[in-house]
């Protein structure tokens, strides 16, 4: 992807708290840190910490799914330095910017499943495929059980895999976490996305397309 004016990117949708300064495809700067449940206190001195304080004509954002406190800490966040900047503010999925990350670091692979942890003893999933970047099917929560079934013979890759490992650690399973900088990895398509949460309920479980994206 080459992402042209200046755009700041905000990833707080997992454990993963991560901000990254892009322009013209290029990282300018970025800070990356596991921070469990404290992105509120985090996200902020972050963004500061950036070259000319983060200031960009664009702001693009983690909607989801993942912990619903983090999406909606770094959409508050995004959403208010829009305000005072007068930037546009963009949304992307935390599925697709792994899967974008998984297919970069092994070119080999032609199908994977991103997983994360989800609420109640569920994991969201959803499955992709490479060259280009697209889904191979909707966004579901499902118990770890029914994700190993439903993974079949694919690689997965995720904060979710751990429920997975435990049920058959044997399987092709890749522990990651959200990073900012893999924005640049992204087709167009998939950092356009509305800033509004996905939760990962029955109503967000749609492909891009189904939600007239792409």
């Amino acid at each position: 992807m080459s992402i042209g004016p200046r755009t700041l990117v905000i990833e707080t949708a997992t454990a993963a708290c991560s901000v990254a300064l892009l322009e013209e495809g290029v990282l300018l700067a970025q800070t990356h840190e596991v921070v469990g449940r404290g992105h509120a206190e985090r996200l902020v001195p972050m963004i500061g910490g950036l070259p000319g304080q983060g200031r960009a004509a664009r702001i693009l954002v983690d909607v989801g799914p993942g912990s619903f406190t983090g999406v909606r800490v770094g959409l508050a966040a995004a959403r208010g330095l829009a305000i005072g900047w007068g930037a546009q503010v963009a949304g992307y999925s935390s599925l697709a910017l792994l899967a974008a990350a998984g297919f970069a670091a092994d070119p080999a692979l032609l199908v994977l499943a991103v997983v994360l942890e989800g609420g109640h003893g569920e994991v969201f999933m959803q499955a992709f495929t490479s060259s280009p970047l697209a889904e191979d099917g909707p966004l579901r929560s499902l118990l770890p059980a029914a994700a190993l079934d439903a993974l079949g013979t694919r690689a997965a890759i995720g904060s979710g895999i751990r429920r997975l490992a435990l049920l058959d650690p044997n399987r092709d399973l890749r522990e990651a976490l959200p990073h900012a900088t893999d924005a640049l990895l992204l087709p167009p398509g998939f950092a356009a996305l509305p800033p509004r949460p996905i939760y990962g309920r029955a109503p967000d479980a749609k492909t891009l397309a189904e939600r007239g994206l792409v």
